[in-house]
């Protein structure tokens, strides 16, 4: 390699020279924007090459959990990383890629699917819901939330984040049987959005669409072991749905070439994988534009017998949540009886049992 055939990283100019050695690896100095680089395809104050880094992140949201995503590396690359490093590759650029994606609005339709399905991440006993929300004709996925409830007000909070991705109001929104849609729906959206309840898979209209969605995002969670707060999940979800709506290609949307959610949906997305965002994370985030005007949902005057039902619900949560704490300080009461008097019974040899028993 010839000094011509240097590029400087920044500003794309030849007019560079050598800069010595880092680590045995050649440094070069550009004399027109005054920085220095080197000719290893890595990012700045990096080691690990832009294919290596995508390859894990791409990876990893396709269902690959840290440590498989070490020995893919490992096993492509003949390089050695660490936890540390992968996780912070993804938490890194998938914050990158949130911040460029949240400036595009796609062109959806007006037929929405919403449906929550009960997930587990990790190790954690606790379950969680995974409340999800896509647009039939596009496929994109609008909005994809975890939350410890569904209940009314999870409902409208993943309406209105869907509704601030889109920009649009929805003619129709597709649910199951779940109760809390039936009063979330109007709640934000009035009368404009009509609520349709399918009924089985075999029917039509059914919520096949979604269902299979979850099934994917499931799986990705599956690999996600000792998650100690739902906030980390969140931006992996975050993630998972930048790659389902930008890199992923959908089979159904085309069958000439393979096509994603945000190019059915008319986004003009100037990057097709990981690695070219990767690459030029940096530029977009100092050159992107501002996202289109959405208007503010209006807030709905609640009727008398609307308030008096919240309320209702309000008050029977909080009695339901008081009988459980009760129960549970009665169980914690009853089993260090129980754990007591069994300590007792150890204590007593078995001569003194005999001779009680006698």
């Amino acid at each position: 390699m010839t000094m011509a055939d240097i590029i400087c990283k920044h500003c794309g100019s030849t007019n560079v020279v050598k800069f010595g050695f880092y680590n045995g690896v050649q440094r070069y100095w550009c004399n027109d924007c005054k920085h220095k680089f080197t000719d290893k395809d890595t990012l700045f104050k990096m080691k690990t090459p832009v294919n290596q880094i995508a390859s894990a992140i791409g990876m990893y949201y396709d269902g690959l959990s840290q440590n498989k995503v070490r020995f893919q590396l490992k096993r492509i690359y003949n390089t050695d990383i660490s936890d540390f490093a992968v996780y912070s590759w993804i938490e890194r650029f998938t914050k990158d890629a949130i911040k460029i994606t949240d400036a595009y609005q796609p062109n959806t339709g007006f037929v929405w699917l919403a449906d929550e399905t009960a997930v587990k991440i990790g190790d954690r006993k606790q379950q969680c819901w995974l409340l999800s929300i896509i647009d039939v004709k596009t496929r994109f996925l609008l909005a994809a939330r975890l939350s410890q409830y569904r209940r009314a007000e999870d409902i409208e909070a993943v309406l209105k984040e869907a509704y601030n991705r889109s920009g649009r109001l929805p003619k129709v929104i597709m649910t199951d049987k779940l109760h809390a849609y039936i009063h979330s729906i109007p709640m934000v959206f009035g009368g404009k959005a009509r609520h349709l309840q399918v009924k089985k898979f075999t029917a039509k209209p059914n919520n096949n669409i979604i269902e299979r969605m979850q099934g994917t995002i499931k799986s990705r969670l599956k690999t996600m072991r000792g998650l100690k707060s739902l906030g980390t999940a969140r931006t992996v979800i975050d993630g998972f749905i930048v790659n389902y709506n930008y890199f992923r290609p959908h089979e159904t949307l085309s069958g000439i070439e393979p096509t994603t959610p945000a190019q059915k949906a008319g986004i003009k997305f100037p990057y097709r994988s990981w690695e070219e965002l990767i690459k030029h994370s940096q530029e977009a985030k100092i050159q992107i534009f501002t996202k289109p005007f959405i208007p503010a949902l209006r807030q709905l005057p609640l009727t008398e017998a609307e308030r008096k039902r919240i309320i209702a619900r309000q008050k029977q949560r909080d009695l339901l949540e008081s009988v459980r704490k009760r129960r549970g300080k009665e169980h914690q009461r009853k089993h260090k009886a129980r754990a007591k008097r069994l300590a007792k019974q150890r204590d007593i040899t078995p001569s003194l049992r005999i001779g009680r028993l006698k």
